[in-house]
């Protein structure tokens, strides 16, 4: 049974930072892409970063490029997103999710599988 555990979550300030962790379990995680996607209230949700398989491959979304950055550990089957500088309009629900897919494919949300069930982020301006 594959199990996706988000963890890092909370409130900060604005200009604070967060770290995520994803732990991942009842996959071969080191096969699967990871992706961080964020939801906030009343609008979809959608991609904040992406990385491969081999963590050589990492992909952003324009508005959090330079703040965020995204890593895994595939000794530990845990991805993290750090999350630096943060703004009141990064708040939301942040999911992680896993993906078969390569390359640009990482950045679609229908390429998705499976998805962990989310941990709050409220940044306070």
């Amino acid at each position: 049974q594959v199990q996706l555990v988000e963890s890092g979550g909370g409130l900060v300030q604005a200009g604070g930072s967060l770290r995520l962790s994803c732990a991942a379990s009842g996959l071969t995680f080191s096969n699967y892409g990871i992706g961080w996607f964020r939801q906030a209230p009343g609008k979809e949700r959608v991609f904040v970063a992406a990385i491969g398989w081999s963590g050589v491959d990492t992909y952003y979304a324009d508005s959090v490029k330079g703040r965020f950055t995204i890593s895994r550990d595939n000794a530990e089957d845990t991805v993290y997103l750090q999350m630096n500088s943060l703004k009141p309009e990064d708040a939301a629900v942040y999911y992680c999710a896993t993906t078969l897919a390569t390359g640009s494919y990482l950045l679609t949300r229908n390429n998705y599988g499976y998805w962990g069930q989310g941990t709050q982020v409220t940044v306070s301006s």
